[in-house]
């Protein structure tokens, strides 16, 4: 299979999972476009359904609503194949979702130190959870929080601050499992999609 596969609407999607900031949507639109197939972004698409911004569900609603959403849209709320899905950083920060995440397609969780994060997060004050004095302090309590999450949701790698480095990575991990999908391989039956293992620790750059 070519480096850069067509993303078949049969195809299993591809997840991007880890913290705020770590460039998940930017990277999601560059793979999309490199898979010939549609972007989605989880944080979009529950603003979209519900006609406010993530800002103001959390202010009107909580965190725990939010929380909610996120997981209607993992059960339902999107296609269930051909797509490139950009997820919020807390998505799988609850019970069984690393699970629910893995059954749906294949996931990468992409990795950046704090002092990254927050370089690139304090450019857009939408962040909820960083409006706060120190939010570089809040950073690291809520990766230590969320890491073992993380590590159950799938491959983990360090996001690269070249786009290209991060986006190659990724390609290679998901061709690798369309591979072993039997995906592109003439006269052979396709197996059915099971979860990747789960990552057993952050890349060692983190």
């Amino acid at each position: 299979m070519s480096s850069d596969p067509t993303l078949h609407k049969e195809m299993p999607n591809l997840y991007l999972l880890g913290f705020m900031g770590t460039g998940k949507s930017v990277l999601g639109k560059r793979l999309a476009s490199r898979l010939h197939c549609k972007f989605l972004d989880s944080d979009t698409a529950i603003e979209k359904k519900y006609s406010m911004t993530v800002k103001d569900i959390f202010a009107r609603y909580g965190e725990e609503k939010f929380r909610q959403m996120e997981r209607e849209f993992m059960d339902g709320g999107h296609p269930s194949s051909g797509c490139v899905v950009a997820c919020g950083g807390g998505l799988v920060c609850r019970d069984n979702m690393p699970e629910l995440v893995k059954s749906k397609g294949v996931s990468v969780v992409l990795f950046s130190t704090p002092e990254e994060i927050l370089e690139r997060t304090s450019r857009n004050r939408d962040r909820p959870l960083l409006n706060c004095p120190n939010p570089l302090e809040k950073i690291n309590t809520l990766l230590k929080e969320r890491i073992p999450f993380y590590m159950r949701s799938g491959i983990a790698i360090a996001a690269d601050k070249n786009l290209k480095v991060t986006e190659a990575r990724i390609l290679r991990i998901y061709n690798a499992r369309l591979r072993a999908l039997g995906y592109g391989k003439k006269n052979r039956k396709r197996q059915s999609f099971q979860p990747q293992n789960k990552a057993k620790s952050p890349p060692s750059s983190f």
